[in-house]
């Protein structure tokens, strides 16, 4: 069992995460934006992180670039979770080390799948 930070801003989609990685047998820590899974990056020193792109204050790439300047998210796994597919934001989650890009709908054992590898 691992734990998982997963942030979007979206009521339904963060329970929907939180739904599917429980059942697949993770604790799961929610955040709603960057700045919030920032804190709970260094509170709780997860083992992998979902992330949306689009959110209010810090998106994901933002978040994932400050995160990587931290201790417990220097080599941490951290998931793209987005609608977006244009290639230049691609292009800076590869330069901000993202781990993977993953597109919305998400599909539950895509998720369950990597996080198992990743984690």
């Amino acid at each position: 069992m691992s734990v998982v930070l997963a942030v979007d801003d979206t009521r339904a989609l963060r329970a929907m995460l939180a739904d599917c990685l429980k059942k697949g047998g993770h604790d799961v820590i929610l955040a709603v934006d960057g700045v919030e899974a920032l804190d709970q990056l260094r509170k709780h020193k997860p083992d992998i992180v979902i992330t949306d792109l689009n959110m209010p204050r810090m998106n994901g790439l933002d978040f994932i670039e400050a995160a990587r300047r931290e201790p417990e998210g220097k080599s941490l796994p951290m998931l793209l979770l987005t609608t977006e597919t244009a290639q230049s934001l691609k292009d800076r989650a590869r330069a901000v080390r993202a781990t993977g890009w993953l597109t919305k709908p998400f599909d539950p054992k895509q998720i369950l799948s990597l996080v198992d590898q990743l984690a």
